[in-house]
């Protein structure tokens, strides 16, 4: 056994995923870098369009993929002042007259670690066929794949390459979800944050070089949940997605992972819990909307054994007495979709942890090949006008 960057202990059944983990507070800084080396390109291909009133910017992607856009979706709708969605490529291409019923100039932003999934390149296609005017920015970890190719020397498109690293090579998406969505925060969010990589850096790497951040994710996975339930409000909602997905994958499907929003957790969603349930909450940094994360933290206390809820926060002291508060430190004044970036690396944890309890490879938890790292057996349709 030898140990990477950070702490975390690497055997045969996870080196490309505990490497991916580790390695992502590198990997933002090197993104913090391309984005600003292609500031000049990115802004003469983004500014006349986010300067048009009448812009629609539409986030898609798969699975992780589209998560990356729930988390940006409200951030990037403030700063831009403009209609943003964030629509899966999966329900895009299922029925794109109705994600895009209306006919307006659309920046439709691809994340994709592969570029090669069917829906992928797919997605850009019927936009294109469905929408009278409609420009792409692609953001991929892979130069090679069909996504990044077709869109490269298109004149309304422009392709936004990650570090070849990002690229996982692990099943679960861990650094290209976290680089991909620091990436559009850069290049889309507006000036402000220069100096922000390096603070998700810090703050990443101060969980994952931490001992007791690795036994902290340890301790609740040793409580041998059957369910675990993850909550966040705007931006980590759909952090909360990413983590449930996470567990899911890692653990082969066999500990159910549930995900909501801190409020509608409680119209019907809370029934999954029972006296084996773990919750961890993602508090956010918006002081309206954490009072929602402190009630359904505070609520969970009440409905589960001690030991059982955790907070996930950037506020000093943060947590309710008999809650775990697990830090996020020097972050108390980031917005909640940077602060979703170390966050996930908690959830990462759990899904590792988690994984090698059940006697699973994290590399490739289901070597019989019913869920693939790249997903296959998509038949796809044309579109009759």
């Amino acid at each position: 056994m030898t140990t990477p960057p950070g702490t975390l202990p690497v055997d045969d059944s996870a080196v490309h995923t505990v490497r991916e983990i580790a390695q992502q507070p590198a990997l933002w800084r090197e993104v913090d870098r391309i984005v600003g080396t292609s500031r000049e390109a990115l802004d003469a291909f983004l500014g006349p369009l986010v300067a048009r009133g009448d812009l629609r910017v539409v986030l898609t992607g798969a699975g992780t993929s589209a998560f990356a856009g729930q988390v940006l979706q409200p951030s990037l709708a403030r700063h831009l002042g403009r209609r943003v969605d964030a629509v899966a490529t999966t329900d895009l291409v299922a029925d794109p007259r109705g994600c895009l019923a209306e006919d307006l100039p659309t920046l439709l932003v691809s994340f994709a670690r592969s570029g090669d999934s069917p829906e992928s390149v797919a997605a850009t296609a019927l936009a294109d066929q469905v929408l009278s005017e409609v420009h792409h920015l692609v953001i991929t970890c892979n130069d090679q794949g069909r996504l990044a190719r077709e869109h490269a020397q298109r004149q309304r498109s422009h392709v936004l390459l990650m570090p070849a690293a990002s690229n996982d090579r692990g099943f679960a998406m861990t650094s290209s979800f976290t680089c991909m969505t620091l990436a559009a925060l850069l290049a889309l969010g507006g000036g402000g944050r220069d100096g922000l990589a390096e603070r998700l850096a810090r703050a990443a790497e101060s969980i994952i070089e931490d001992d007791a951040a690795d036994r902290t994710a340890g301790a609740l996975v040793d409580r041998a949940p059957e369910r675990i339930v993850f909550l966040g409000s705007g931006p980590l909602k759909g952090l909360a997605e990413e983590s449930a997905l996470k567990v899911l994958e890692l653990t082969g499907g066999t500990l159910m992972a549930v995900a909501e929003s801190s409020l509608g957790f409680r119209h019907g969603p809370k029934a999954v819990l029972n006296e084996r349930s773990v919750a961890v909450v993602y508090v956010s940094n918006d002081p309206y909307t954490r009072q929602y994360d402190h009630d359904i933290v505070a609520e969970l206390r009440g409905n589960l054994p001690v030991g059982s809820v955790v907070a996930v926060s950037a506020e000093s002291g943060a947590g309710t007495e008999g809650t775990d508060a697990w830090p996020l430190p020097g972050l108390g004044d980031v917005e909640d979709a940077a602060l979703a970036l170390p966050a996930v690396v908690y959830a990462q944890l759990i899904a590792l942890r988690a994984s090698r309890a059940r006697g699973l490879r994290p590399d490739n938890p289901f070597p019989s090949g019913e869920v693939n790292r790249v997903v296959q057996g998509v038949t796809l349709h044309s579109l009759n006008d």
